[in-house]
């Protein structure tokens, strides 16, 4: 676990240098305070696409502070989003499955906290408001393609390891955003039923998507502490280098064709 740790401050370390600044911020939704992380660049003078940062259901922490980080060193304007209120954060599988659970069974109050952080990403002075896009890990890779398929304004949506099925599925000409889903190939919590349930999903519905599935790669396979939460809760979940790498640059080539960068 230190030498993973170690491994992320180093990158974050790296992005310092790069010119990246980052700061917490605060917004409101549902009339609760909302706790994020805004990250960009000032090594850019000109407006910049914004990227909304969608946590895994342990909350807003670390990790997706990194990512939006990582995103701010590429050029980007990054928000890691607050879904649960409060900056809450969960520490044991049962407290993350409560708070997702609130958030995916309720589509007003997840639509809600979504909305009102990208508006709050789109005023931001650094931000080009016509240019945003939004990722996901696990829980946020749901969250991401559930917003997609309602249709919000978003030019690009990127999902890592997130969850497929819906009871909403898209509507032919609702959705605006092109659709990256990276997969782990040995994902438990992903069923080819469910695969194979999306893809029709998003022909149907005449959605521009890519399916990218990594071998040997299990669900939460881009986080870094994963194999060793994995094991203390004793959970088919893990990190895979080779499919993080990856997975990161095929959504550094999805943004930069479509935002043309």
């Amino acid at each position: 676990m230190a030498l993973k740790l170690a491994a992320m401050l180093l990158m974050i370390a790296f992005a310092a240098e790069a010119g990246v600044v980052g700061k917490e911020v605060t917004y409101t939704a549902d009339n609760i305070t909302m706790k994020g992380y805004l990250a960009y660049n000032d090594s850019f003078k000109d407006a910049r696409p914004g990227i909304l940062v969608v946590h895994e259901w342990w909350g807003n922490n670390d990790y997706s502070r990194m990512r939006a980080d990582m995103l701010a060193e590429l050029g980007y304007v990054a928000l890691a989003v607050d879904m649960y209120g409060e900056g809450k954060q969960a520490d044991n599988p049962d407290d993350a499955g409560k708070l997702a659970g609130g958030v995916m069974k309720n589509v007003d109050v997840m639509k809600s906290r979504f909305i009102s952080a990208m508006e709050f990403l789109r005023k931001d002075a650094h931000v080009n408001p016509q240019m945003i896009g939004a990722i996901g890990y696990c829980f946020g890779g749901g969250v991401v393609l559930a917003m997609a398929r309602e249709g919000a304004d978003l030019k690009a949506v990127v999902s890592f390891h997130g969850s497929l099925a819906t009871q909403n599925p898209a509507m032919k000409g609702n959705v605006k955003a092109r659709i990256l889903v990276c997969n782990g190939k040995a994902d438990k919590f992903v069923s080819a039923d469910d695969i194979k349930k999306f893809k029709d999903e998003m022909k149907t519905a005449g959605v521009e998507y890519k399916f990218v599935e990594y071998a040997r790669a299990t669900h939460a396979f881009t986080n870094p502490a994963a194999t060793e939460l994995g094991k203390k809760f004793n959970m088919p979940i893990a990190y895979n280098q080779k499919a993080d790498k990856k997975s990161w640059s095929a959504m550094v080539r999805w943004f930069k064709d479509t935002f043309k960068l």
